[in-house]
């Protein structure tokens, strides 16, 4: 008796070979990885925004989107006031006006504010902004960050470069697109 496994046969060699992806189409012979890749994004990306939604959600702002949800923590960020095109340059939108639209809301949930200087208008949260996002830390902390294996840290800061360089491979290929 042999205790090797069973060697796969040929329709699961195939199967392992493509990998997960939502585009077979796509699949290309230099990276099915890469087709991997973006379908894990996708899904991660999904995942993260019904999340992040519902964390605010459950921290008492329950109509925010997950845009709004992402400017309200980056206008936090530091106890620095933003202006617009820092706030889409660091979020990496090229709409500015999802982020302005984004922004009045903030505005009108009485969760922002706005400060006029010179041409520009600098933002930052409110009280009650500020409060939301604390709010948030604990929700998070008790839903995700309980339930996160600390010994993971490594592998998530190495996932977490390899995305901020996958995310200028893209840019770059954007901006080459838009030339064709």
């Amino acid at each position: 008796m042999s205790n090797k496994a069973p060697a796969p046969n040929k329709a699961s060699r195939k199967t392992a070979a493509r990998g997960i992806v939502s585009s077979s189409h796509l699949v290309s012979p230099r990276s099915v990885e890469l087709s991997e890749f973006e379908f894990g994004l996708i899904v991660a990306w999904n995942a993260f925004s019904r999340w992040a939604m519902r964390c605010m959600a459950a921290a008492g702002c329950p109509d925010l989107t997950i845009t709004d949800v992402l400017v309200l923590h980056h206008i936090n960020h530091r106890a620095r006031n933003k202006k617009l095109a820092d706030i889409c340059f660091v979020l990496n939108y090229e709409d500015t006006h999802v982020v302005a639209y984004s922004l009045k809301k903030l505005l009108a949930a009485g969760l922002a504010q706005g400060e006029k200087t010179g041409k520009e208008v600098f933002y930052s949260p409110t009280p009650a902004g500020e409060a939301a996002v604390q709010r948030y830390r604990e929700v998070r902390e008790t839903c995700l960050m309980d339930n996160l294996d600390a010994e993971r840290n490594p592998d998530i800061g190495e996932m977490a470069r390899l995305l901020r360089t996958m995310s200028g491979l893209y840019d770059q290929a954007a901006r080459a697109a838009t030339s064709l």
